[in-house]
């Protein structure tokens, strides 16, 4: 697994705007790309409508699915905010998380920022993001 995630500036920013817009609630949504480089991001629903968990609608995921696959891309990971806290996963995240997939975290305070993981072996390990 690489230890980096290549992230556009305009998927940089529109995740930023995403959270912005959706505080004080958590946004979210799906890193669209290849390997380990995000082509682009595809903004969602929170179906829990809560600024502490967030959840992709299942028929959201699906489309970004279909649509990747079709432009020969895949889904290689999610995005969300933390409106009031740091990017760093938290219990609630390490509590839903999964290996194989990178997680991004729109930090919004004190400052906002961007902040990469992947969980393995029960554990988030930060990656380094490159801004691209």
């Amino acid at each position: 697994m690489p230890d980096s995630l290549d992230l556009p500036e305009s998927a940089a920013a529109a995740m930023l705007a995403h959270a912005a817009r959706d505080a004080p609630q958590e946004a979210c949504g799906l890193l669209v790309g290849v390997g380990h480089a995000v082509v682009h991001v595809v903004p969602t629903a929170n179906a829990e409508a809560s600024p502490t968990r967030y959840t992709i609608p299942a028929e959201q995921h699906f489309a970004a699915l279909r649509e990747a696959r079709a432009a020969g891309l895949t889904v290689i990971g999610a995005y969300h905010s933390h409106p009031r806290g740091l990017a760093e996963p938290s219990p609630t995240d390490a509590a839903t998380a999964f290996p194989d997939f990178v997680f991004v975290i729109a930090g919004l305070s004190p400052a906002p920022q961007l902040r990469a993981w992947r969980f393995a072996e029960g554990n988030f390990v930060e990656l380094r993001l490159v801004r691209t």
